[in-house]
């Protein structure tokens, strides 16, 4: 084969090859979204969130998070997190509003969200934050594994980074309904149906044990429902006597068949909209 041809082939792999990401300008925001085909990573210029003071019945895991985001905006060691257990009850919402109470006390620390799709893509995310001086949380909501998914693999490469190791300036956040990541029949079945059960079942399971911090989140009670619903009310300024507040939030908590955070901010939504206020804290 001649050298000419040779060339051309070259050049049509690099042409089938995707561009390196390039790197935005990360003094503009201090949040982003990880994309691919092609690889970037795309500014956010406000967070959707609530302040970290409205989040009501979480005191222990908001407090342990907190820290712990502290401690790796300062440079010094600190855990992967994984936020889970039962769903509406501020799991995402803690990790937006830790992040902005970082901000507020004057630490730089940079959010990049990352979709479950995308984890094979992570080990190209890594690089392109790995020669930044700034420090990042990676963070990946609502992540679960079903059965023959071989994403959990390429989380590996977050939590364990592999021959290279994590970034010392990355750590990773996520929040899932599962402490295991996987349902629970899809481990029952790998006990049953695998040559070997136990061995197929720790790769698994073991996915979790890689997160330093668990941090569970349980269904709420009445009073905490009602303490979530007081507390945006007041900070939103809605003004409407307590028994009224009481009857109409029961009331609807009992049309949802639930009570969860989600829940509590959907009563004052819809409470807001008929009192005429609008959801802006001063």
């Amino acid at each position: 084969m001649s050298s000419k041809t040779l060339k051309r082939i070259a050049a049509a792999l690099e042409r089938l090859a995707p561009p390196p990401p390039q790197a935005p300008d990360f003094d503009a925001t201090e949040a982003f979204v990880w994309h691919v085909e092609p690889d970037r990573l795309e500014p956010v210029p406000q967070v959707s969130g609530v302040a970290l003071r409205l989040l009501v019945g979480v005191d222990r895991s908001r407090d342990t998070l907190l820290e712990n985001t502290l401690q790796f905006a300062r440079g010094l060691p600190a855990n992967n997190a994984l936020l889970w257990g039962a769903r509406g009850m501020g799991k995402s919402s803690l990790v937006k509003a830790v992040h902005a109470e970082v901000q507020a006390q004057g630490l730089p620390l940079k959010l990049v969200e990352l979709q479950r799709e995308d984890l094979p893509s992570v080990a190209r995310l890594l690089n392109l934050l790995r020669v930044r001086p700034e420090r990042f949380v990676l963070f990946c909501d609502d992540l679960s594994f079903s059965h023959d998914d071989q994403h959990y693999k390429s989380l590996k490469a977050v939590l364990d980074g592999g021959i290279e190791g994590r970034p010392d300036n990355v750590i990773f956040y996520a929040t899932s309904n599962r402490r295991h990541l996987m349902p629970r029949d899809m481990i029952e079945n790998e006990r049953s149906s695998a040559i070997n059960p136990s061995e197929a079942v720790e790769e698994k399971v073991s996915l979790s044990d890689r997160f330093g911090l668990w941090l569970g989140f349980h269904a709420c009670d009445q009073d905490q429902f009602l303490a979530m619903i007081r507390g945006y009310c007041t900070a939103f300024g809605i003004d409407i006597p307590e028994e009224r507040l009481r009857a109409e939030a029961i009331e609807w908590q009992a049309t949802r068949g639930a009570r969860s955070g989600r829940v509590a901010w959907q009563f004052v939504t819809d409470l807001a909209g008929r009192e005429g206020v609008r959801l802006t804290q001063g």
